[in-house]
């Protein structure tokens, strides 16, 4: 196989739109290992059967990947929101079985679909409330209960034939700055990586898993490359310290962590040279860049890295050869969803505390804050479900930076249910709250973020995520805590 064709066939890039644009099916024939799915590229399960067939009639053996974490991250749902509750709703209801059986049914259903590879699940711990991307989408914060849940959803997944990938290598929730917009350093010794952050990642491989991606952290004892871009953490930690055979598979590597500090093409391609170098396989380009001139900025980069010999040839037809193992048909057929799971889930995963009786028609402010660029707008809010159950409820949006009237229009009430996300990451939200609370004799806070500190709330309820079926099961018990 020439150097152009190996080339290709390591790369994953991103593109627009809900078909496959010609530029991308001219590269599937000429070699290009697939592509990754995002919610710019998603209308219907059916419109992705359909765009998954297209791909494949161009090749077989095409790597259709997609970033579908299930809860607040998902591409599948991203118009709607999902019925899946996500990793951390999944830790909080405390039972691997049911991590298991959410796995399969994200895995027949993405089988289904025609997906190959799901970027799933993240096997990073929440380990500090100042992370701002994990959150969550972690299982948990204690390692060996997240390695069980971590496990199971790797088994569910990919008993459809679906390869799971275990990210983000060595571990992202120490972190409390953005590989999507600097190169974070994680304040962890290599000890304390093996004894916490590592435990999921040992379970994973241990479960099978056929495919992990590396992380853009950096880890100072492992030199001071991030571990994209590492041989320390690639090939002595990775694959020789967890004895991991599968595929590695990159973070995005245009993030500002790795092509963002040279600020143009020439830190996308360069930094795709540094991953293949140092022991990465399938590269990911195009989450926030999707144009066929940094796919081929970044082929020509590589062909030159092996006329160079900066690269070897053999290093990338080792990694040509492990991108194209995750393109196998998944297995399975038509898919139906089981319309209890998320239910189930969800309000297993609810903790409450003091929910006092309300009125028939209660106020609910849905608190509004910026989505993280990992989960993006995905729609959301407490208000629709509530006024559902109870629909004399009044819902307003409010912006907590300006929130106008709504604590007076609360006090006046006497009563408020107001939902947040994430309230301890943003000092305004947690404000308005403690406002609230000052002003209004009956309030209830629903969490559904990361759970952070008590601000003072009559009666509170933590969903861990907010996904459709998590905010359902929050409405049910604010409802029925008010019924005669």
């Amino acid at each position: 196989m020439s150097v152009e064709r190996l080339a290709e066939a390591v790369l994953l890039p991103g593109f627009a739109g809900t078909s496959a644009p010609d530029w991308v099916l001219s590269r599937l024939a000429g070699g290009l290992g697939g592509v990754v799915l995002f919610g710019r590229n998603v209308v219907t399960d059916e419109q992705v059967g359909a765009l998954c067939a297209q791909l494949r009639a161009t090749r077989p053996d095409v790597v259709v990947g997609i970033d579908e974490e299930g809860g607040d991250v998902t591409r599948l749902d991203a118009a709607t929101a999902t019925r899946l509750p996500g990793p951390l709703a999944l830790g909080a209801a405390g039972d691997p079985r049911l991590t298991e059986r959410a796995g399969s049914e994200l895995g027949a259903r993405l089988a289904a679909c025609g997906v190959t590879l799901d970027l799933a699940p993240c096997a990073d711990l929440a380990l500090t409330p100042d992370d701002p991307i994990i959150g969550v989408r972690a299982f948990g914060s204690d390692p060996h209960t997240a390695a069980a849940h971590v496990a199971a959803y790797v088994r569910g997944l990919q008993g459809h034939g679906v390869a799971a990938c275990a990210k983000h290598f060595p571990g992202h929730g120490a972190s409390t700055s953005d590989s999507h917009h600097e190169l974070p350093v994680l304040p962890r010794t290599a000890g304390q990586l093996h004894a916490v952050e590592l435990v999921p990642f040992r379970a994973a491989i241990a479960a099978g898993v056929r495919s992990v991606m590396t992380g853009h952290l950096v880890v100072p004892e492992w030199g001071p490359d991030a571990a994209t871009v590492n041989a320390t953490a690639i090939r002595t930690v990775l694959r020789g310290e967890l004895g991991f055979t599968g595929t590695v598979v990159t973070d995005a590597l245009e993030m500002g962590a790795l092509a963002g500090r040279l600020g143009d093409a020439r830190g996308l391609a360069s930094a795709a040279v540094r991953a293949l170098k140092a022991g990465a396989d399938a590269l990911c380009v195009g989450g926030e860049v999707s144009d066929a001139e940094a796919v081929a900025a970044v082929v020509d980069a590589i062909v030159a890295g092996v006329r160079t010999g900066e690269l070897t040839e053999e290093r990338l037809a080792e990694a040509a050869e492990r991108t194209r193992a995750l393109g196998a048909p998944p297995t399975g057929g038509p898919w139906t969803e089981d319309p209890e799971l998320g239910m189930a889930i969800a309000r297993r995963a609810l903790r409450t505390r003091g929910l006092p009786a309300l009125s028939g028609g209660p106020l609910v402010l849905d608190v509004e804050v910026a989505p993280t660029i990992v989960a993006g707008p995905v729609p959301w809010g407490l208000g629709a479900h509530v006024r559902e159950l109870a629909p004399l409820t009044e819902v307003v949006r409010v912006d907590p930076v300006d929130p106008g009237a709504v604590v007076e229009l609360a006090a006046a009430r006497g009563e408020v249910v107001v939902a947040t996300r994430d309230a301890h990451r943003h000092p305004e939200v947690a404000a308005l709250v403690r406002a609230l609370v000052a002003a209004v004799p009956v309030v209830v806070q629903v969490e559904t973020g990361v759970p952070g500190a008590d601000l003072g709330a009559t009666g509170r309820v933590d969903t861990f995520g907010a996904s459709w079926s998590s905010l359902r099961a929050a409405a049910e018990a604010v409802v029925t805590a008010s019924a005669p």
